[in-house]
């Protein structure tokens, strides 16, 4: 299966820095370098990290009234931002389930960039084109371009020093060039991480260059390059949900706790129907933050209990958090459940106790300033 899956264009980068790679979404990334995921982790959230998430999907909707076209089959609402801003949204089947959750860069009336995730690109693209009006195109340029992030309270400083422009508003982008190259780079205000941050979007032929020119731009700040490993202990951290595993077809915004990315008072989207049902009769279950008491810490598919003998659901992220120095995860719990409660985590065979809480576990302020 190896030989099928898809490459970044910094894959020799990540080689030459000996990292342990891992299929995601069907591209082979790197999991973690000689650091270890608890530096990178670290670095991230006390000076400055640097990802590749060149498995990100890139599509660009195009045409007259693309704009319009997503604002009416994606889940938030374009009306609540403007033009060089970006959102997160949901893309909703009729069932009101999560096909996908991603953010749109909003160019212009003519033109949206999606950023959906990797393994859920081509449906995402499906849909679209099947739905999509004459005169608007959807092109997936999912293999055409890189993605860096880099990400932590130092990474203005790595920006500025390469050139690029920062201090953009949280969840805007600008349209920059890579020095004198002529090459362009879009300088997105975001990341999954909860820190302060940017992704970059770049041609692929550019990629190794921007790269290089990054890590060399942080040296003096130690900038540490991250894998999804970190990106993983990061994200939980903020609970930030993943899909696939905390959110899915099977789950539906308002359970997931993404009701705020719903323009409910929108005339259409997919799955507005639905949603809108969900809302009105209240949810079943709630996605919630465990935080461990003891030493525990929680793996996805573990069982979670009221009591001993009373099941409630199977944890759906989990992971030792190396900033609180505790197990902290998801779960989608019933809510019948109190808010506060405590519950049981099986931990191979053996029963520790966890605090109900509403994430983010850690607090960054990353929209502040």
């Amino acid at each position: 299966m190896a030989g099928t899956l898809k490459q970044s264009p910094l894959h020799d980068r990540h080689e030459a820095l000996g990292a342990k790679f891992a299929e995601f979404g069907g591209w082979s990334m790197p999991l973690e370098y000689s650091t270890g995921v608890v530096k990178e982790h670290t670095a991230v959230r006390e000076a400055v990290g640097i990802f590749d998430v060149s498995h990100l999907g890139k599509v660009m909707v195009s045409g007259p009234g693309a704009a319009a076209f997503i604002n009416a089959t994606l889940s938030n609402d374009l009306g609540k931002i403007a033009p060089g801003k970006a959102q997160y949204t949901l893309c909703l089947d009729e069932s009101g389930g999560i096909v996908d959750d991603l953010i749109a860069y909003w160019h212009d009336d003519e033109h949206v960039l999606l950023i959906p995730n990797a393994a859920n690109t081509a449906e995402v693209v499906r849909r679209l084109k099947a739905e999509a009006p004459e005169g608007v195109k959807v092109i997936d340029h999912h293999d055409d371009y890189a993605v860096l992030a880099v990400q932590g309270t130092r990474s203005d400083e790595v920006l500025q020093k390469v050139g690029l422009p920062t201090g953009h508003d949280y969840m805007s982008f600008v349209e920059a060039e890579l020095g004198d190259t002529g090459v362009g780079v879009v300088v997105c205000r975001t990341g999954y991480t909860g820190e302060r941050g940017y992704e970059l979007v770049v041609v692929n032929d550019a990629a190794g260059d921007l790269w290089d020119q990054l890590v060399a731009a942080g040296e003096e700040w130690g900038i540490t390059p991250a894998g999804l490993g970190a990106r993983d202990t990061l994200r939980t951290e903020m609970g930030y949900p993943l899909h696939g595993q905390d959110i899915s077809l099977a789950t539906n915004p308002v359970e997931a706790g993404l009701s705020w990315a719903v323009g409910w008072k929108k005339d259409a989207f997919w799955g507005r129907d639905a949603v809108t049902r969900v809302k009105e009769e209240g949810p079943k279950r709630r996605l919630r933050g465990l935080v461990a008491v003891g030493r525990g810490i929680p793996r996805p598919g573990m069982g979670v209990t009221l009591t001993h003998d009373v099941p409630l659901a199977d944890i759906t992220s989990g992971t030792f958090s190396p900033t609180l120095k505790k197990g902290v995860g998801l779960a989608l719990i019933p809510t019948m459940v109190a808010e506060d409660a405590e519950v049981g985590v099986d931990i191979r065979g053996r029963r520790e106790i966890f605090q109900l809480v509403k994430p983010p576990f850690v607090d960054t302020s990353v929209r502040e300033s």
